[in-house]
C-alpha cells in the first residue's frame, strides 16, 4: 500500500481507487502489502484505510505483534474464503498457526487498543514529524522531497533541487557514496542511527514515540543535513 524499503511512496489521491476499479472490471484479485505499513505505522490500523479501498487479499507481519515472535499472515475476503469451504487450502508452513506467535499478536493488538497507539502515531505524524521534516526541507538544500504518514517518513537527498539530481548516484559505493556516508556519520555522532538507502534516509520511529523523543530526533537530523548540504550545488 505504502512501499517501505522502496522509499515510503504514498500513493497520490485516487490511485488505489483506480487500481481497485481496474481489478473489479477485469476480475483481477487486488492484493495489498501491509507488512511494513500495517498495524498503526501510518496512523491508521492499515494504510489502505487512508485511501478508502478494501483489497481482496492483505498481507501483514511485523507490527501485528511488535516483532516479539516472528509472525506473518494474509487476510482474505469472504468470496475467496468461501472457495475453501468444500476443499482444503493447498498450502502450509512448519510454523503455521504457531500459538506463541499468535498469542503475542492478540496481546499486542490489545495494548495498541488500550493505549491508543494508532491514534498516537497519527497525531505525532500530523503535529510533530510531518511539520518538523517539512521545516527541515525548507532550510536544507539537500532535501529534495519529504513524504510519509503517521510514523512512516522518508527524505530524498539531492545534489541539486532544481534538477532533482540525487545526492549520490544509483547504487553508489566508495568515494561516490561519500556524501551519504558523511550524512550518516554526522547523524550517528548526534546519537541518531539512520536508515540509509542510496540517496534516501527514513524517519520511522516507534509508533509510541513521545513528542520529546521525536523532536530530539529531528534536532539530530537537522545537524546531519547541514553536512549533506555541503555536497549540494548550493553548498559546493
Amino acid at each position: 500500500t505504502v512501499p517501505g524499503t522502496a522509499g515510503i511512496m504514498t500513493p497520490p489521491p485516487g490511485y488505489l481507487a483506480g487500481v481497485r476499479e481496474i481489478c473489479d472490471r477485469y476480475g483481477i484479485v487486488f492484493v495489498l502489502d501491509e507488512v511494513m505499513a500495517g498495524f498503526g505505522r501510518t496512523g491508521a490500523w492499515f494504510a489502505a484505510d487512508h485511501f478508502d479501498v478494501v483489497p481482496d487479499l492483505l498481507t501483514f507481519a511485523k507490527g501485528v505483534n511488535s516483532g516479539y515472535v516472528p509472525l506473518g499472515g494474509v487476510a482474505i475476503n469472504a468470496e475467496i474464503a468461501a472457495t475453501f469451504e468444500t476443499r482444503p487450502y493447498p498450502g502450509g508452513l512448519t510454523y503455521s498457526g504457531h500459538p506463541l506467535a499468535c498469542a503475542a499478536a492478540v496481546a499486542t493488538i490489545g495494548v495498541m487498543e488500550d493505549e491508543k497507539i494508532v491514534e498516537h502515531a497519527a497525531r505525532i505524524g500530523e503535529t510533530v514529524l510531518g511539520p518538523g521534516l517539512r521545516e527541515l526541507a525548507e532550510r536544507h538544500p539537500s532535501v529534495g522531497e519529504v513524504r510519509g504518514l503517521g510514523a512512516f517518513w522518508a527524505l530524498e537527498l539531492v545534489r541539486d533541487r532544481e534538477t532533482r539530481e540525487p545526492l549520490v548516484p544509483y547504487n553508489a559505493s566508495g568515494e561516490a557514496a561519500a556524501p551519504m556516508a558523511a550524512f550518516g556519520a554526522a547523524a550517528k555522532k548526534q546519537g541518531l542511527w539512520p536508515f540509509i538507502n542510496m540517496n534516501r534516509t527514513h524517519a520511522v520511529p516507534a509508533c509510541n514515540v513521545s513528542e520529546a523523543e521525536a523532536k530530539e530526533g529531528l534536532a539530530a537530523l537537522d545537524v546531519a543535513l547541514s553536512v549533506a548540504d555541503t555536497y549540494t550545488v548550493q553548498g559546493a
